[in-house]
């Protein structure tokens, strides 16, 4: 019989406390009221008027697309080896064209001064602008990367849908967005083709495209909940989104719908046109009265690109009728995949704009995205160490999007092989793809660590079987 063993307690005192040194808390939360940049630091910009900077149409025309013009904004501030990096990284290893609106631009290294070195170190421009000098070279790409790493593709049930989860679709309406973040898990799809990635291509005209969605949703009354993304949803003309929306409510069985939309907080002015203000009031008084869950989903990934215009925009939305608006971000190196950057961000998001932190996903398994990624272990110490900080319904959840399986919290993998970096997790549900499938429930799926995090072994492993 074995010995139950005592339970330590903490002893009462008999006399006074003694003053011991407070150690502190491992993070300090202060209140950092959102501020807009000052645009005008920026050479090319050194004109432009508060009209135009907070005009939709001026942020779109300005929308830097190549190196060129990305010099014309920078000035001499930058030096060449900056460009020569950027260039050297669009002509072999980016899977996204580049893409960025004045706005997220004007996040980049806000309140200091603009060198060189400060813009290569900024989180924003690690992911809205990557160089050849962030990726790794070792293993800029894992064994099993892919370019669709979640077989959304392979899940379309009509051209642009997919049927992953039994009550739920995503609706890809279209293939642009007013900006290409470069861990893009949807470069297959999404964006111009580049030097790295022959895109896909949507061969239906729109019209076509959203008949077919709304009749599949009539043939199944089973999916409740329909993602309306892309690319992004401001994108498309607001007639014939909130049309598409419009059709979406008409249907009994639809009872959630979600906006996903990067531009709330990479181009807010969009989202502050009067046209689409009174376009999604329209549509958020319909779904209210018919009983449907209309939310906005966002992707903020760093506190800078949290600005005033930015919380407006979320106001805006939310006084029309919208019931949420919501953050799904990605962990990334290099930005925020520290405590007191996500935490930092989880409490602007939350205390300053008005948007909730609802996911953080780990970066998919996309080729040339190695250096961003972070291993299942890093995400689950994350997960624990900002509980406790936040408001319960603040504090988001860190996921896995595993392929073939879906969306699992950090700690729900079945298995784990850490000096291999590769994890285990079982599902409890059929994708469409598996719907004859009777062995589908009781597989173990794989995720796998990017490899330079792994020990030596480890990665002395991989370098023995990555082509096995």
């Amino acid at each position: 019989m074995t010995q139950t063993q005592p339970v330590e307690t903490i002893p009462q005192p008999r006399h006074a406390p003694v003053a011991v040194p407070t150690a502190g808390q491992p993070y300090e939360y202060r209140r950092h009221p959102l501020v807009e940049p000052d645009w005008t630091r920026f050479p090319g910009w050194r004109h432009v008027t508060r009209d135009q900077w907070e005009s939709a149409q001026w942020q779109r025309v300005n929308c830097v697309k190549n190196i060129k013009q990305l010099r014309t904004v920078l000035g001499d501030l930058v030096d060449e080896t900056f460009y020569a990096d950027l260039e050297a990284d669009q002509k072999a290893l980016a899977t996204m064209s580049m893409l960025v609106p004045p706005q997220m631009i004007n996040t980049m290294v806000p309140f200091a001064p603009l060198t060189t070195e400060a813009l290569l170190a900024d989180p924003i421009r690690r992911y809205m602008i990557p160089v050849a000098s962030d990726r790794r070279t070792d293993w800029p790409s894992h064994p099993y990367a892919s370019r669709d790493s979640l077989h959304e593709h392979d899940m379309w049930v009509a051209e642009g849908l997919t049927h992953r989860y039994p009550t739920k679709v995503l609706a890809e309406l279209l293939s642009t967005c007013p900006q290409y973040c470069g861990h893009c898990t949807r470069m297959d799809l999404v964006g111009n083709s580049t030097p790295a990635v022959d895109k896909l291509k949507l061969t239906l005209k729109p019209v076509e495209r959203y008949d077919a969605h709304i009749s599949y949703l009539k043939a199944h009354p089973g999916v409740r909940d329909v993602v309306v993304s892309g690319g992004d949803v401001a994108n498309v003309p607001w007639r014939n989104l909130e049309s598409y929306l419009m059709r979406l409510l008409e249907l009994e069985t639809v009872r959630d719908i979600r906006l996903a939309t990067k531009a709330l907080m990479g181009l807010p002015q969009h989202w502050l046109q009067p046209d689409v203000v009174q376009g999604l009031e329209r549509v958020a008084r319909t779904a209210a009265r018919r009983g449907v869950n209309l939310a906005i989903h966002t992707h903020v990934n760093h506190a800078q690109s949290l600005t005033p215009l930015v919380a407006k925009a979320t106001q805006t939305a939310l006084d029309v009728g919208v019931r949420d608006v919501r953050n799904q971000g990605v962990l990334m190196r290099g930005v925020n995949a520290t405590t007191p950057e996500l935490l930092d961000l989880c409490f602007a998001l939350q205390g300053e704009a008005g948007i909730l932190p609802y996911y953080f996903y780990m970066c998919d398994m996309i080729p040339n995205a190695e250096h961003w990624r972070v291993p299942v272990w890093h995400a689950q110490q994350l997960q624990h160490d900002i509980m406790g900080y936040l408001p319960g319904y603040a504090t988001p959840r860190i996921v896995c999007d595993v392929p073939f399986v879906g969306k699992r919290w950090v700690h729900m993998l079945t298995d784990y092989d850490r000096d291999r970096g590769i994890s285990y997790w079982t599902k409890n549900y059929r994708t469409s793809i598996e719907s004859t499938d009777v062995e589908a429930l009781d597989k173990r799926y794989a995720y796998y660590d990017p490899i330079d995090t792994l020990p030596d072994t480890g990665q002395q492993w991989w370098a023995a079987h990555h082509n096995d």
